[in-house]
């Protein structure tokens, strides 16, 4: 599955859908060979199945099965091939999501979704306004979140808030009515709304924070560390029981340095340090005898208000140099 993996940039396609677009699609689709009307939606299939699943492997297994389902449809009978597949796609999401989730409750320690490059830097530039809603779609902030929700309530959340589907064309999706799709948007919403943190945007200043936060980590700086932390911070790790990490969640600042200071004096954490971008922002992979560990910050008020560090080889291997993008 690795190596069909689209540009980075593809898998994040995060447009608004409307029924005018949608129609227009079927129209365009007649006498289209199927593989290229499945190549020209598959970015927003990736992009709506890592929404739901936090992991690129599975939104990438949940795409292919959308393949084989649309290679095996009568072309004929699809009015829209956009809508077929996304329908097709949010429905293997949403099972595949049911299956995690009780996985996850046996879970070793704190569970994080995968990292997702987002570099785009060899790929036309977007405004300045598409980098904000994009890195906002991804963020690890958001995922996390996210992973409270239903399945039903995250397919609803993640179609009319992040690619601006129509509720009408969700109700399709799901096959439900309008009214439950808009009461589902709704709890979704709110959910979101009293557990996401209201943390800047800024990549520029989180790259900054980044950095000092590593220096002063690598010296042992205690007073560097406090003063770059907010009084609340928190640091939250997932090694899956395959890698050193937490195994809660680390709450204050003076703990969290605490924490960072030690694990540098052990390990050596600053002996390769890769800076990226993941999930829309800034982050910094670690690389110490092959292994790696991801770590990136959420920043508000020029303070650290959390720190994520992703340590799991399944979830990092794709990001550790030689291995396939």
């Amino acid at each position: 599955m690795e190596a069909s993996r689209s540009s980075p940039k593809a898998e994040c396609h995060h447009g608004p859908v409307n029924a005018d677009e949608i129609d227009a699609a079927g129209g365009a689709a007649s006498g289209t060979d199927a593989t290229e009307v499945f190549q020209q939606h598959r970015p927003v299939l990736l992009g709506v199945a890592y929404r739901m699943l936090g992991r690129v492997a599975d939104a990438e297994d949940v795409v292919q099965e959308a393949w084989l389902r649309w290679a095996s449809a009568d072309a004929e009978a699809v009015r829209s091939p956009k809508a077929f597949l996304v329908r097709v796609t949010t429905r293997l999401a949403i099972d595949r999501l049911r299956s995690a989730q009780s996985r996850r409750e046996t879970y070793v320690g704190p569970w994080l979704p995968e990292p997702l490059p987002t570099d785009v830097s060899s790929a036309p530039e977007p405004d300045a306004a598409e980098r904000v809603t994009l890195g906002e779609s991804v963020s690890l902030a958001l995922l996390v979140v996210l992973e409270s929700l239903s399945p039903l309530e995250r397919a609803v959340f993640v179609l009319r808030e992040a690619f601006g589907f129509p509720y009408a064309e969700i109700a399709t999706v799901l096959d439900r009515g309008e009214p439950a799709v808009r009461q589902l948007a709704g709890r979704a919403r709110s959910h979101v709304a009293e557990r996401r943190p209201r943390y800047e945007v800024d990549p520029a200043q989180q790259r900054d924070l980044t950095e000092r936060f590593l220096e002063a980590a690598r010296k042992g700086d205690m007073a560097a560390l406090l003063e770059l932390l907010a009084p609340d911070a928190r640091l939250i790790g997932d090694g899956g029981g395959k890698a050193k990490a937490p195994m809660r969640t680390i709450t204050s600042a003076t703990k969290v340095s605490r924490f960072f200071a030690a694990i540098v004096q052990q390990s050596g954490l600053g002996a390769q340090l890769n800076f990226l971008e993941l999930n829309g922002g800034p982050a910094v992979l670690a690389v110490v005898d092959g292994a790696g560990v991801v770590m990136q910050l959420d920043v508000a008020d020029s303070r650290i208000q959390c720190v994520y560090l992703i340590a799991n080889p399944d979830k990092i291997a794709h990001l550790l140099p030689g291995q396939p993008a």
